[in-house]
């Protein structure tokens, strides 16, 4: 059976609640990555920031990204979906296209220990089983009329 511990990066790093906008966005650099989830002192996943986060929410509306914190940014947003480490593959998916995210922090005891991507998901499943998840996620989340602009 596979498991979010299978599928999951179990080197995922994190950023506190109160680490500003751009020390997250120079973890991001160094990491390579584009998102980076945010536990509070005792390793809870509280939000996830996302390199658009950054550049929408804090620079697009003129905040100091030196002086805005990642908690600023998580309080008060939907609440963080996540998935224990022993979720099955099926609940792994369903939670992910429900939830219509690219994401999943993995959680044991309610502590973050991984992160499940897309590029997880494609390392794991076939290809049309990949490709169904992605239009499920992105398919909703195309404002009205995208795909449909002529270059």
């Amino acid at each position: 059976m596979t498991t979010a511990e299978t599928l999951m990066r179990p080197d995922v790093e994190c950023i506190g609640v109160r680490d500003t906008m751009q020390f997250a966005a120079q973890r991001m650099r160094q990491l390579g990555v584009g998102a980076l989830p945010v536990c509070n002192g005792e390793g809870h996943p509280v939000g996830i920031i996302t390199d658009r986060d950054i550049v929408v929410k804090v620079v697009g509306i003129g905040r100091n990204p030196k002086t805005t914190t990642a908690g600023e940014l998580t309080q008060g947003a939907e609440q963080l979906h996540t998935v224990d480490v022993a979720a099955d593959l099926g609940d792994v998916l369903a939670r992910m296209t429900e939830c219509q995210i690219r994401r999943l922090p993995v959680t044991a005891g309610g502590v973050l220990v991984g992160i499940i991507t897309e590029a997880d998901l494609a390392r794991h499943l076939p290809e049309q089983q990949i490709g169904e998840f992605v239009e499920a996620v992105c398919a909703q989340n195309l404002p009205t009329g995208a795909g449909n602009a002529v270059s």
